[in-house]
């Protein structure tokens, strides 16, 4: 048992019960520590996690009123506000679990015949690989290959997001170059190995398992596309939160007792075992331990990267939800044409994150962004800042009349 185990005079009969569904990756860790180490029970609550294979599942539980809160895609949240997708419902978001572990992963054959189409000339950097892809991709559609076959865990999501946006930088249009599809996370190794997709993006601890497996490279990481962007948040319906204040704010204490826990170095062999368990992640410790401390795997021929914050669980900038994120995902969605653009939606968008419950129970506090942040969006800045893209998708008035590309 953790020595971080604290005590409680409550018995577990008398505390709140909280049903919290999860998907298995690393960025999980705050509330699988929090039951753990029973940082919750301390807290006066009791969290049952439940563990789930796609971000579809945790959506329609969570509407369903199976789950109470969930480890959830910050994009999603967004999405809910704004009526996309099925079973749209309301979601807010009062805590963010962290920032960073995303990275995307090309097959083996993919990357070699990168190199091959980029000559002597080829880095091994992000921006590099991202122009020897896009010239991949123009030589294969001249020879009339089909279209390559990336995927991403759901169409709401910093995964899809941050992929469209490295491609783009590269001049790859990811609507018309390329094919996207959607595939949950613990099945993008395997989809991978199969043949089925070319690559994909996702959060650890499924990149560096491509390449342990021998099927995949990894090519760029969150921090090198954008680094502030919004990860997973604590999902829960605005009705649940009202419905129950004081349940609320005390797991709100739990996550951020545990998310301190979980940034803590010394702490790192402690949590890659408790990730491990079957009921997690059921992954390797050693591996999960490395990617915990930045030391990341990205090629089966050795190569590795060292990436300091690859993931950061604690502090303003990784628990405080702040509306300028959700403005930069609602952006993103302007930007691929999954959302009109207007300011009165940007400002239903910005009403996903709560920094305002967050302040409740912790206190006001400063909106802190992530080292190395753009500067905050204003929903009166979405317009401007989309047409700054070169690659993007004709956009949609609040009128519905397309605009020019």
């Amino acid at each position: 048992m953790s020595s971080a185990l604290p005590s409680s005079s409550a018995s577990s009969s008398s505390l709140a019960k909280v049903r919290l569904g999860f998907i298995p990756l690393v960025d999980a860790a705050v509330p699988i520590a929090a039951a753990a180490l029973g940082l919750d029970r301390a807290e006066g609550v009791e969290l049952a996690l439940v563990r789930e294979v796609s971000w579809s599942n945790i959506r329609d539980r969570l509407a369903f009123r199976q789950f109470d809160a969930a480890h959830m895609l910050g994009p999603m949240a967004v999405a809910s506000q704004l009526g996309l997708g099925s079973n749209p419902y309301p979601v807010i978001a009062p805590f963010s679990l962290g920032l960073g572990g995303n990275a995307v992963t090309l097959s083996l054959p993919l990357f070699e015949a990168m190199r091959e189409a980029a000559g002597e000339t080829y880095r091994d950097e992000p921006a590099a690989h991202g122009q020897a892809l896009a010239r991949l991709v123009r030589q294969r559609a001249k020879e009339g290959l089909s279209p390559l076959v990336f995927a991403m865990t759901y169409p709401f999501s910093s995964h899809n997001y941050e992929f469209r946006f490295w491609m783009a930088e590269a001049g790859i249009d990811p609507d018309r170059d390329v094919t996207m599809t959607v595939v949950p996370p613990p099945l993008t190794v395997d989809a991978l190995r199969s043949g089925a997709i070319d690559g994909f993006c996702v959060n650890a601890p499924w990149n560096v398992a491509a390449v342990e497996a021998g099927v995949g490279r990894i090519v760029a990481v969150k921090a090198d596309i954008s680094p502030s962007s919004p990860e997973k948040v604590l999902g829960v319906r605005p009705d649940w939160w009202t419905e129950n204040l004081e349940t609320g704010a005390a797991l709100l204490r739990a996550l951020e007792r545990a998310a301190l826990w979980c940034d803590a170095p010394e702490n790192r062999a402690e949590l890659a075992a408790i990730l491990a368990r079957p009921e997690h992640l059921g992954a390797e410790a050693g591996s999960l331990e490395a990617i915990l401390s930045g030391d990341l795997a990205v090629s089966p021929d050795g190569t590795r990267r060292a990436i300091p914050d690859y993931l950061t669980f604690h502090g303003p900038a990784a628990n405080r939800p702040r509306q300028g994120q959700a403005l930069w995902v609602y952006s993103q969605m302007v930007r691929w044409a999954q959302v009109p653009l207007g300011e009165p939606l940007a400002r239903r968008a910005a009403e996903a994150f709560r920094p305002d419950l967050f302040d409740a129970v912790f206190g006001p506090a400063a909106d802190a962004q992530a080292p190395g942040a753009e500067p905050a969006l204003t929903p009166d800045a979405i317009g401007p800042y989309v047409e700054s893209f070169a690659v993007r998708r004709p956009g949609v008035t609040t009128d519905g009349a397309p605009t020019s590309e």
